[in-house]
């Protein structure tokens, strides 16, 4: 599947008027196609995209797909889309297509054009979390680990009904040792063992993160800008436990694991998930 990664957002530049400048840039996964052009904040809607995608087109195949990661992107990015018959993926593993905005950043300052403001490549507006709905509650839950020579031998073989274990972040992949421990979350979920499963999945997880606080809380930053609390605690062993789970992420290169089960049988799973908030 051919997939070009899209961004278009105001830069840290005006134009002759005083007015904000837009930039669309495009890449794909391996930076081997690259295509950037500005233009003025009054016509930055979605005919301009399709044009410029168009443009493309004469020199490059149209994508099958193209992601966007930037929530206030999306909804123009997929009008042209439709227009251009190319199906618009929202997704936050968008690794070259940051590299190449977070590249971009440092050459605006050299530009006539540039205001000098503080500007974030990749940064997000990043909602308060919020707590998961309590008709998705398991039963319980705990930090674990699991060698990374260890994963696909237990989960891709098996015939869990919701999986997702992309290639990229397989541990082999990554470069990661066998006997790294790769940290994760496991939820003995109970009757709502499946409920909560298929809300998983439709809400697109994308990094467990633990935040110490009073109390101290799991935060799942899922979708594009999403973030809900899975998991709020005081007691010291927990806490120490989930200082010992981002430790082993730093370890592991991001790479952790979400994994939802009926009980603690370890007969059988209903969904897993890597994770990894760098890709």
């Amino acid at each position: 599947m051919r997939t070009w990664q899209a961004d278009f957002y105001r830069r840290p530049l005006r134009d002759e008027t005083g007015k904000p400048l837009w930039e669309l840039l495009i890449c794909d996964s391996a930076q081997t196609f690259q295509f950037s052009a500005l233009c003025r904040q009054s016509e930055a809607n979605s005919n301009w995209l399709a044009a410029q995608f168009q443009q493309q087109a004469l020199t490059q195949k149209l994508p099958d797909r193209i992601q966007v990661f930037r929530p206030q992107s999306l909804s123009l990015i997929e009008a042209a889309g439709k227009v251009l018959g190319v199906k618009v993926e929202a997704t936050r593993r968008t690794a070259a297509l940051k590299t190449l905005l977070q590249q971009r950043a440092q050459e605006y300052a050299s530009l006539p054009n540039y205001t000098g403001e503080t500007y974030g490549a990749i940064a997000l507006e990043t909602p308060p979390p919020i707590p998961l709905p309590e008709n998705l509650w398991g039963d319980s839950w705990r930090f674990a680990s699991l060698p990374a020579g260890d994963i696909v031998e237990a989960f891709a073989g098996r015939p869990l009904p919701i999986l997702e274990m992309p290639e990229f972040l397989l541990p082999l992949n990554l470069g990661l040792a066998s006997t790294v421990p790769v940290p994760g979350v496991v939820i003995d979920g109970g009757r709502q063992s499946m409920r909560l499963a298929r809300w998983l999945q439709d809400a697109k997880p994308f990094a467990l993160n633990y935040i110490a606080g009073a109390p101290d809380g799991l935060i799942l930053e899922a979708g594009l800008a999403d973030r809900w609390v899975v998991a709020t605690f005081e007691d010291s062993e927990v806490k120490a436990a989930a200082e010992t789970y981002q430790q082993r992420k730093q370890s592991s290169q991001g790479l952790h694991f979400l994994l939802v089960q009926p009980d603690d049988t370890g007969t059988t799973y209903t969904g897993f998930w890597l994770l990894n908030l760098n890709s």
